[in-house]
């Protein structure tokens, strides 16, 4: 899918643990403060290669949905995720996401967010999709907010970002026209 500013959207690929992995070491300094503490084995291609696997067999499994963002030259330059899908009564699954920071700021990750949420109403049939950030982190919070999200709440201590235990603020976004499904 286009995202503009020659930006393709697509389904993350068996083959995408050394993109990942350029990916990640190109942005470490940019994502260290939104995300945990990563050893540096994680920045490594072998390493990608497993997430990677891990990450597909989640989606075969139908717990998860993830995406790249690829620039022209076919280098990674952001994901989204959908992860821990929940169906029975729920419907619902978790968002995340980050953007290399020189593509930060153009409005991709709104676009790719909100194409995001698209596919998990029409295609994964899902009710709800929540996402948590940082207090301070107003770039992502704008993000949610220009999709259509509504903020619920403050979790306190809800994750381990940087070596501590953050408070996070949450949203959800609820699709009202996806059809009922019997448990």
């Amino acid at each position: 899918m286009d995202l503009g500013d020659g930006i393709l959207l697509r389904p993350l690929l068996a083959g995408d643990g050394e993109e990942l992995a350029a990916a990640y070491s190109r942005n470490r300094v940019h994502l260290e403060p939104w995300e945990p503490l990563r050893s540096d084995d994680f920045f490594t291609a072998a390493r990608q290669h497993r997430l990677v696997a891990e990450t597909l067999r989640s989606v075969a499994d139908g717990r998860g949905a993830a995406y790249v963002l690829e620039d022209g030259d076919h280098r990674i330059v952001g994901r989204v995720n959908l992860s821990d899908i929940v169906r029975g009564a729920f419907w619902s699954a978790h968002l995340g996401y980050w953007i290399d920071g020189g593509f930060a700021g153009r409005g991709l990750m709104r676009r790719a967010v909100d194409a995001v949420c698209a596919l998990a109403r029409d295609d994964l049939g899902l009710h709800r999709v929540q996402a948590a950030t940082l207090v301070h982190n107003e770039a992502s919070q704008r993000v949610l907010r220009a999709t259509g999200f509504t903020e619920i709440g403050l979790a306190p201590r809800y994750l381990r970002i940087a070596g501590e235990w953050q408070d996070h603020v949450l949203f959800q976004r609820i699709f009202e026209d996806v059809p009922d499904r019997a448990v």
